[in-house]
């Protein structure tokens, strides 16, 4: 079993920066992956950003050159960047980590309300 504990998100205007943080503990030598969903109201949960246990990352267009996603091994956490937000970046953000076998854990979900 993994645990996921996020930390982070709010309230911010369009065009400030948000930092959000999500800490494994557990089976973490099981995870190859970790990063983030998010899911705006009426819209099916899309991936953000993720980050292998090689290095390597991932971003969907809209946010890239806007959002880093980064991780401490020391830590067993990652950390997504976002900046230069706009309203459609608002919605509720997951963090999650994918083990062996194809499992997926989730944490507990935060909203990020970025106003006009």
């Amino acid at each position: 079993q993994v645990q996921l504990v996020e930390s982070g998100g709010g309230l911010v205007q369009a065009g400030g920066p948000l930092r959000r943080s999500c800490a494994a503990s557990g089976s973490i030598f099981r995870i190859n992956a970790m990063g983030w969903y998010r899911q705006a109201p009426g819209k099916q949960r899309e991936l953000v950003a993720a980050i292998t246990t090689g290095g390597s990352t991932t971003y969907t267009d809209s946010v890239k050159g806007r959002f880093t996603n980064s991780g401490d091994d020391a830590k067993n956490t990652v950390y997504l960047e976002m900046n230069n937000l706009k309203p459609e970046d608002t919605a509720v953000y997951y963090c999650y980590a994918e083990a062996t076998r194809g499992i997926v854990y989730w944490g507990q979900g935060t909203q990020v309300t970025v106003s006009s």
